[in-house]
């Protein structure tokens, strides 16, 4: 009965993050880049100087960086690690260049997101905010669609609650600590007859704690803790890429003519000519746009929940703002793991998930392989548990609009949300990992329905927003 109800979450995690998911997120992305213009492109300057410079009398609970920062603290995690060299492995090195062209028109999709939490957020009279998809559903979109609001604030719940907040990031600490320090299980512990690590035990207790302490704090103590860490673990992860590829610099430009050659399936035939394997290419194609568009969440709505927050009030400028998290995301830290696995030729000797980049930290690190382990332990760990606090206010936001601003209910989650923390290491992982995507990708339905109905608004704010900017510079 087990196999077969785990046969079957297995079956609808394949049907909801299936080709019709994938191929909706890019066309929405598509049609986003249109109305705005190209904004990724004409714009990125701009977004990167706000990123930085926080607006002066704005209306929020945080800075429009404190903002970012609890975004990319969910948006920045294992699936810059594990998510990449699965899409590599899988798709060959062409699903990198997927992944940029994923992340290209998710840049669009990112910033509207960001843009609508604003315009349609809600502030009550104690300064409270609460905005994004299930308010620019409801207020952008009319009152008859609040049943789609209350759907995807389910959903945000679920996913936060049951997956990809808690159980999945947990386990993944508790397995980068436990493969590091007793991989042989040298020193176990009994609990209810099963046998543990006592890596695993001391995981879950601390984590567990620390991740009480941030977020029964609320957004503010999210906000900084988040501003601390994920510039300092960005940049961090960063410069241990950097040395890899330094240490592997003759085979970068390979690396690239790889990345391109399997973008499009091309490949060396008879006589040395150019063939081109279309299956392979479709292939490249799927896993690097999935991976792509799971790593940088740009399209499923949980991001522009955070936007919602920041002390702004323009629109335009916080979408800007939003908008760099998928370039950091994917642009940066997906692209210095990619080409650090594909320069060491970790993805294709037999290694699955985060085997294959610890190898190419070993490759990289050859003077000192165990620091090049132990600098990837350090970053799983950080980046999964800045994905735990920053997943915890999505759906705590969720559970407050499906509540109806009940904040005794929020609180019984919140509670909940830090027991489902601890018990994460002792639970199978594979059944978790599958209903964690589920709920993930069905968030997307809901936000993908608004971002297309609303993008008449999108480019109407940006026209006006711009039009002003231009004014100004002509008086």
């Amino acid at each position: 009965m087990l196999e077969k109800i785990s046969s079957f979450i297995s079956w609808f995690d394949g049907i909801v993050w299936g080709l019709p998911l994938i191929i909706l997120v890019l066309l929405v992305g598509i049609l986003l880049t249109v109305r705005t213009g190209l904004l990724q492109v004409r714009h990125l300057p701009r977004a990167l100087k706000y990123m930085v410079k926080n607006e002066e009398g704005g209306k929020g609970e945080v800075s429009s960086f404190g903002a970012l920062c609890t975004a990319l603290s969910a948006t920045i995690g294992t699936g810059n690690i594990v998510g990449v060299a699965t899409a590599i492995v899988a798709g060959g090195p062409g699903a990198l260049f997927w992944m940029w062209i994923a992340a290209f028109f998710g840049m669009a999709t990112k910033y509207t997101e960001g843009l609508l939490a604003i315009k349609y957020r809600t502030i009550d009279e104690n300064g409270h905010v609460l905005g994004g998809p299930f308010y620019y559903i409801r207020n952008g979109m009319g009152k008859k669609w609040g049943w789609l609001a209350k759907a995807f604030s389910f959903f945000g719940v679920a996913a936060g609650l049951m997956g990809i907040g808690t159980f999945v990031q947990i386990n993944g600490i508790s397995d980068a600590v436990h493969n590091y320090f007793d991989p042989e299980n040298l020193h176990t512990i009994s609990i209810l007859g099963k046998s543990y690590s006592w890596t695993i035990v001391l995981t879950a207790v601390i984590v567990t704690l620390c991740v009480g302490l941030v977020i029964i704090g609320g957004i503010k103590r999210i906000a900084k803790v988040s501003e601390f860490i994920v510039p300092f673990m960005a940049i961090f992860y960063v410069i241990a890429t950097l040395i890899v590829v330094f240490v592997n610099i003759k085979a970068i430009p390979d690396a690239f003519v790889q990345v391109f050659q399997g973008a499009f399936g091309l490949k060396a035939a008879g006589g040395g000519a150019i063939g081109v394997g279309v299956s392979s290419m479709l292939n490249s194609m799927r896993m690097g746009i999935a991976r792509g568009i799971f790593s940088n969440e740009s399209g499923l709505g949980s991001a522009p929940i955070a936007a919602a927050a920041a002390k702004t009030h323009e629109p335009v400028r916080q979408g800007l703002v939003s908008m760099t998290g998928t370039f950091i995301d994917t642009i940066i830290v997906c692209t210095m793991t990619g080409l650090c696995i594909i320069a060491t030729g970790s993805w294709n000797i037999g290694l699955k998930g985060a085997s294959v980049t610890q190898n190419a930290f070993k490759n990289g690190f050859y003077f000192a392989p165990s620091l090049g382990s132990f600098i990837l332990m350090i970053s799983l760990v950080f980046f999964a548990f800045t994905t735990i606090i920053g997943w915890n206010y999505y759906s705590e936001r969720c559970m407050e609009y499906l509540t109806n601003g009940n904040m005794k209910a929020v609180k019984v989650f919140r509670w909940l949300y830090i027991l489902a923390v601890f018990a994460g290491p002792f639970m199978a992982i594979e059944v978790v990992w599958n209903i964690s995507d589920i709920f993930n990708g069905l968030m997307a339905f809901p936000n993908l329905i608004a971002l297309i109905a609303l993008n008449g608004v999108v480019a109407a704010e940006t026209k006006k927003y711009f039009a002003k900017i231009k004014e100004r510079k002509l008086s």
